[in-house]
């Protein structure tokens, strides 16, 4: 950037011209500025972003809460203040640069002031997934040397008490909720913590702020490799700062002197979306954010959506599939809204001109379902986003005929979040949508139907991973092009569609390519009573599929339970079964419902692209998926690899003493 190059070079020797990665924790590197447009804008601190929105936003609410019964809220200038005084705190605690600052627990103010504390003090904002165990919370703690953990209760203070004896960087812990059950030498409750650098003096502090540039690392974002350690992703201020510019202006987000916008904090902020969301993008345009209950993915988020009235929401495809699955448990009593539903999902994109996508919207304009948006808390809602993870064509489908298009997003904590973000003047069923301004797409190694991996230029691509010279290589070519790992192509108006991961990729025995997701949704779409498939084949010589049932999930751990859901009971009653439990179904139990899924794979079958494709053998698991029991991940991604491990007996038996493939039109010879 021009400005850079005109610093007066009497203050330092000229250093090298930075590369466009680091992995060093001091390291800086050199922005992808451009001459005009959106990546030309001035490069920005996290601290000179903040101040600029106190100084136009300062007396406009920042942070909403619930304490009990009561409802409580923060102004910007407030909001700053707290952060700055936080920011003391650590460094009086002996928070050393570049030095992390681990947080651990659910979403909260506290978390909010922890974070952009830490950054202000010149360390590193270090979110830590709250499901982590406690060797994973050791290993992230020491990879980004914490002198500080900021821990949520007792329950979570525990796992860093195991592992303190291994953390030789550590100064202190702070507890943010609850009292503490038991008193010890460095360990601070949040009013404790507080206090600490209320009244030290500002000028060493601001000395560090100063002292800051935007392409420096603040923050850390950990992300979970299916295989080997997670690897530290190092966001630079600008990362943070330009990607939330980016992301408000290509959705057009309001300015709050225009009208507030509202967001709900619900979603693991140890993850780069929520954190880009409910932090970066929110300080950026001065909106409010509205804090969930902890308990909120176990349902009681409607409740919270309800009260604080989002004006744009995020929501990762299970949240949606939650949704509509309650929806439909209500809709099953209500005649009306069902038949409503399921004929205008028949007209929908269905009988549309391929690429007039957006006239279903406009149908669905017309079919507003006011009061369902209402029950969901979404009726001040214009924006309805999707990410994380694929989702299903259905779940789109059912939420246009409510008037509530789902716009996908598509990115990774390497490119600070997002990528691509469809809107609703650019949207495409099944598409992630365009990319950001100022920033581009290449596909690499395309084949002939224009699949290839999908790689990324712009402001928002992270700076390296943390002591990881060889996995930083594998991710940056040597022109600084990101490569995601996801296979895509790009219709004629640069729509992006996924079409699976380039690990995903089944290779059969017989050498042909298979990307699961496609097949897996369709299994899904065909037979409602599925709520996970897992295709699997890698190696072998067919394709066979796990299957789970839609089932009740307790509500206090998350974890399947063996009751059908009330849609998945009024399914099998339509299929002629008594079931009412997933016991009576898994492992071909019920002859009723196996030949209904053996039907649905039929007619998958019959659409697939190659024999290659078909799947031959299925079964049905005893339980439903899920994060607990470890083959889901914290954004709800199927871990294919530890499904495999899992499931091993139940895979090799579906390839035990086959000579051929077993199907209707082959059936094996009597033994």
């Amino acid at each position: 950037g021009a400005s850079l190059a005109q610093r007066p070079d009497s203050l330092s020797v000229p250093a090298a011209e930075p590369r466009l990665w680091t992995t060093q924790r001091d390291g800086e590197v050199k922005l992808r500025m451009e001459e005009s447009g959106l990546a030309a804008e001035p490069a920005l601190t996290v601290n000179q972003m903040f101040v600029s929105t106190v100084e136009r936003y300062g007396e406009y609410t920042a942070l909403c809460w619930k304490e009990g019964d009561q409802q409580k809220s923060l102004k910007y200038k407030d909001y700053y203040q707290t952060c700055r005084i936080a920011a003391k705190s650590f460094l009086k605690l002996g928070l050393e640069r570049y030095h992390g600052v681990g947080i651990l627990g659910f979403n909260s103010v506290e978390w909010f002031v922890a974070d952009i504390g830490a950054i202000l003090a010149g360390g590193f904002a270090v979110g830590i997934y709250t499901t982590n165990s406690p060797e994973a919370c050791q290993y992230v703690a020491e990879n980004s040397k914490a002198n500080i953990i900021v821990v949520e209760n007792h329950k979570q203070l525990q796992k860093i008490l195991q592992i303190e004896d291994q953390l030789p960087h550590l100064k202190a812990i702070v507890q943010y909720k609850d009292e503490l059950k038991e008193k010890r030498p460095n360990l601070y409750t949040w009013a404790e913590f507080l206090e600490l650098g209320r009244d030290e003096p500002d000028a060493p502090l601001d000395a560090i702020i100063a002292s800051q540039k935007p392409n420096q690392c603040c923050s850390l974002i950990y992300t979970s490799g299916t295989t080997g350690q997670p690897k530290g992703v190092m966001l630079s201020h600008d990362n943070l700062t330009w990607t939330a510019y980016s992301t408000a202006k290509h959705v057009s987000l309001t300015a709050a002197s225009q009208a507030q916008e509202v967001v709900v904090s619900y979603l693991p902020l140890s993850h780069i979306a929520a954190q880009m969301v409910d932090i970066w993008i929110a300080m950026k345009i001065g909106g409010v954010t509205y804090f969930a209950q902890p308990d909120a993915l176990k349902g009681s988020l409607v409740d919270t959506l309800k009260e604080a009235r989002p004006t744009a929401f995020m929501g990762v495809p299970r949240v949606w599939e939650k949704m509509q699955e309650k929806m439909k448990a209500v809709g099953a009593k209500s005649s009306t809204v069902r038949r409503k539903v399921a004929a205008w999902a028949k007209d929908v994109g269905l009988n549309s001109a391929p690429g007039s996508a957006p006239v279903s919207y406009h149908v669905a304009k017309k079919l507003v379902f006011k009061k369902v948006r209402k029950a969901l808390g979404l009726d001040r809602c214009t924006k309805c986003y999707t990410g994380a993870a694929p989702i299903t064509k259905d779940t789109l489908e059912f939420f246009l005929s409510l008037n509530i298009p789902l716009c996908e997003l598509y990115g990774m904590s390497e490119s600070s979040g997002p990528h691509t973000i469809s809107r609703h003047d650019a949207f495409k069923l099944t598409s992630c949508g365009i990319e950001l301004p100022g920033c581009k797409t290449k596909l690499h190694n395309k084949d002939e139907e224009g699949n290839g991996e999908i790689c990324f230029w712009g402001r928002h691509v992270f700076m390296g991973y943390l002591n990881m010279p060889d996995k930083t290589e594998e991710a940056l070519d040597a022109e600084g092009w990101l490569h995601s790992g996801d296979l895509g192509k790009q219709d004629e108006n640069g729509f992006l569609f996924i079409t699976g991961r380039i690990k995903e990729l089944i290779i059969t025995a017989g050498g042909e390519n298979i990307p699961p997701v496609p097949i897996e949704d369709a299994v899904k779409e065909a037979v409602p009573l599925i709520s996970n498939a897992m295709l699997v084949g890698d190696k072998r010589k067919f394709l066979s599929m796990l299957l789970t049932i839609k089932c009740q999930v307790n509500p206090d751990t998350g974890d399947p339970q063996d009751e059908l859901t009330p849609e998945a009971v009024e399914l099998c009653r339509q299929l002629g079964s008594k079931a009412t439990r997933v016991s009576e179904i898994s492992g071909g139990r019920d002859p009723a419902v196996n030949a209904a899924i053996q039907e649905g794979i039929k007619r998958v079958n019959e659409k697939s692209t190659s024999n290659a494709q078909r799947i031959q053998k299925w079964v049905v698991l005893d339980r439903d998926f899920s994060v607990g029991g470890g083959e889901l991940g914290p954004t709800m991604k199927l871990k294919r690899p530890v499904v495999m491990k899992m499931y091993k007996e139940q895979i090799d038996n579906c390839y035990k003493d086959v000579a051929s493939p077993a199907t209707p039109d082959n059936p094996l010879p009597p033994k």
